[in-house]
């Protein structure tokens, strides 16, 4: 029986990630790799794994994904060239073909989901947390997704926080440097307050 996973701030092929958030591989070859069999030793070829953005900082270093398991699909983050949230929108559009020649089976290049289920839970899906950030400032808040009362799944904020009120990271860099998944989430957000149902 397939599964759904989610993951986020792979940062592919992003040397200075390795130092910032003090991952344990030396090179971004080292890292890319890691990423990839740690992916690989809990998603199967038949499961779909949603990667709330930050692939990699350009499209030159989505190689990786290609060897990723699954049916991937993304949500786009600040440093994905196909987010519309950045400044070059064209540039945004165009590059989504790259991604799914990158191996992506679907990209929302708006960087939100509505109402998608997780278990038994309505929640929205980001890049971007409604609230709170890896630095002292919200950064991007004209581009956050508006909280309409639903919990959210984002990545965004690298080891700042797993969960943060309403808001669960799904972020690499607090699990394990791997996907997590549905079944794991869905307990997390039965804990939550306020958990739409």
């Amino acid at each position: 029986m397939s599964a759904t996973w989610y993951t986020a701030d792979l940062h592919f092929g992003h040397a200075n990630i390795i130092t910032y958030s003090d991952r344990p591989w030396d090179t971004p070859e080292e890292m890319d790799a890691g990423l990839v069999e740690r992916w690989n030793s809990r998603v199967a070829d038949d499961d779909t794994v949603w990667v709330l953005g930050d692939v990699s900082l350009t499209p030159k270093k989505l190689g990786p994904v290609a060897s990723l398991n699954g049916t991937k699909i993304l949500v786009a983050g600040n440093h994905d060239a196909c987010w519309t949230g950045n400044r070059r929108s064209e540039r945004a559009r165009r590059a989504v073909s790259e991604y799914l020649d990158a191996g992506f089976a679907a990209v929302h290049e708006s960087g939100v989901v509505r109402h998608h289920s997780v278990g038994d839970h309505d929640v929205d899906l980001s890049h971007l947390p409604y609230v709170g950030d890896h630095t002292e400032s919200d950064r991007y808040a004209d581009r956050r997704p508006s909280d309409e009362g639903r919990p959210l799944i984002c990545g965004h904020v690298h080891d700042a926080w797993r969960v943060h009120g309403r808001q669960i990271n799904v972020g690499v860099d607090v699990w394990d440097y791997a996907p997590v998944s549905a079944q794991v989430l869905a307990e997390e957000l039965a804990k939550l307050p306020s958990t739409s149902r």
